[in-house]
């Protein structure tokens, strides 16, 4: 596990939000020879139709390589409230085959004494684009990200209000801005802090967080 502290610019206030993130692995995309975690693309692949025994297989990958990470995050930041970064689309429209990351956390969550199960405190209610489809021209309905689309998108429980939250997501990409909305969705919902955790971070794009040393 990769650890940085990472700041941002919050598009809202101005304000620079500054908060504890790590990662697990550096991301080179799906079909790169050096993507070292392709269980996370077998889990949010959404084209195609993967059979069950494979889907398990790869939640099981992915629960092994971030247990870790989540007990060493847990045991510097003590309890948290787990919450995952929604995916695109409305939650109802994805099929059990395509939820297998959602699964991996909560277990995830079952496992660690420290982490409590919030997977279903943001729950994406209205479609919006997908950013890395978009640029071929199949991103579906919806906006792209922007400041606010969290929260005009998005179901927020109010059990966020007070928690200390871990802010979990697939793969982080800078310049792209789904996660800096989220963080700020989650503060605004009141939540004490936030700790971001990403399984992948995407290399050779710019922008985004700043990584400070």
């Amino acid at each position: 596990m990769l650890q940085s502290t990472f700041e941002f610019d919050d598009r809202d206030t101005g304000k620079v939000v500054r908060i504890a993130g790590y990662y697990h692995d550096e991301y080179y995309g799906m079909s790169s020879p050096n993507n070292r975690i392709r269980f996370v693309n077998v889990l949010k692949n959404d084209r195609c139709n993967t059979p069950s025994e494979v889907i398990c297989q790869n939640e099981k990958l992915l629960a092994a390589a971030i247990r870790g990470d989540l007990e060493r995050i847990t045991q510097k930041h003590g309890r948290l409230m787990l919450c995952g970064v929604p995916r695109s689309k409305r939650e109802t429209s994805y099929p059990w085959s395509k939820m297998g990351l959602k699964r991996a956390l909560r277990q995830a969550a079952a496992e660690n004494p420290l982490l409590d199960d919030g997977m279903d405190f943001i729950v994406r209610h209205t479609d919006t684009r997908c950013t890395h489809r978009d640029r071929w021209g199949y991103g579906g309905a919806g906006e792209l990200p922007r400041p606010g689309l969290i929260q005009d998108t998005c179901h927020l429980s109010a059990e966020i209000a007070g928690k200390d939250v871990l802010l979990v997501d697939d793969i982080y990409t800078p310049n792209c801005g789904i996660d800096e909305d989220a963080i700020c969705a989650v503060l605004n919902a009141g939540a004490r802090s936030v700790v971001f955790y990403a399984i992948g971070y995407t290399v050779g794009r710019t922008g985004g967080y700043r990584r400070c040393a």
